[in-house]
């Protein structure tokens, strides 16, 4: 770690300098110091290095996913002559609610304590592969085919008008979007025991978005102006049979064991 190992640092995929005993020369040429001069450091900082990725990773598939739905949602049900399955300000409200907590909640996840037996990744490789798209396009057409069923059945078999299975869909939407943050746990984790479940961010988002929406649906002011009824029991049954679907296709997706 003295001066003249700088170039030796700057060359390396991974150039570490010692913190102490290092010079600072070499220091400013590595990518990474160890403050305290020891090497097991280095193991602890690549393992959390691995979970801050993978973080970022879950952050921009479930947002992405969730946004990807809501366009599909839009545009199929148009393209189709449906009523408006969504409104402007119910997808606004969407945005800022049911889709930012979770995602927040995501990034602060501890990660599998097994991180480290997953082999390494190529230096070039994007945050997002070809699988990871496909993964944010089926997880997107899953909530869709789910809302845009859920909303159709409102209209036809139960012979709803276009407020109340609006606000079917809107419903399904939000808690579908909810519990999709529990399809963000890695491929072959357990059903119950996972990173996610384990994050008590990720619960806390769930409870307080699941308590805004209904804060939404109870109160005059916003259910008047994202123009939302409340649903009699058809209508939450509908509701929690889109939600329920959304959430187990994605726990079935997730069994086949693969690193994410």
């Amino acid at each position: 770690d003295g001066v003249n190992d700088a170039p030796a640092l700057k060359q390396a995929d991974i150039g570490v300098a010692m913190g102490i005993t290092g010079t600072e020369v070499s220091k400013e040429a590595a990518d990474m110091v160890l403050t305290d001069d020891a090497f097991p450091s280095i193991i602890a900082a690549i393992g959390q290095g691995r979970v801050i990725f993978g973080n970022i990773r879950k952050f921009m598939i479930y947002l992405l996913s969730c946004n990807l739905s809501e366009v599909l949602i839009v545009t199929i049900g148009v393209a189709a002559g449906l009523p408006l399955p969504l409104l402007p300000l119910q997808i606004l409200f969407l945005n800022l609610v049911t889709d930012v907590f979770p995602a927040f909640a995501l990034g602060a996840g501890e990660g599998e304590p097994d991180v480290m037996n997953n082999p390494p990744r190529s230096s070039d490789e994007s945050i997002l592969t070809r699988r990871h798209w496909h993964a944010i396009g089926g997880y997107g057409i899953l909530i869709t085919v789910a809302v845009l069923t859920v909303f159709v059945s409102a209209l036809t078999l139960f012979k709803m008008g276009d407020s109340e299975a609006g606000t079917i869909s809107f419903l399904t939407l939000a808690f579908a979007q909810i519990v999709h943050v529990f399809n963000m746990r890695d491929r072959g984790s357990g059903l119950f025991r996972n990173e996610v479940g384990k994050n008590a961010f990720v619960w806390g988002a769930v409870v307080l978005c699941a308590l805004l929406v209904l804060f939404a649906l109870e109160a005059p002011i916003l259910s008047d102006t994202l123009q939302l009824e409340r649903p009699d029991a058809r209508g939450w049954g509908l509701v929690l049979a889109g939600t329920g679907v959304t959430w187990l296709v994605g726990q079935v997706l997730k069994r086949k064991p693969a690193n994410d």
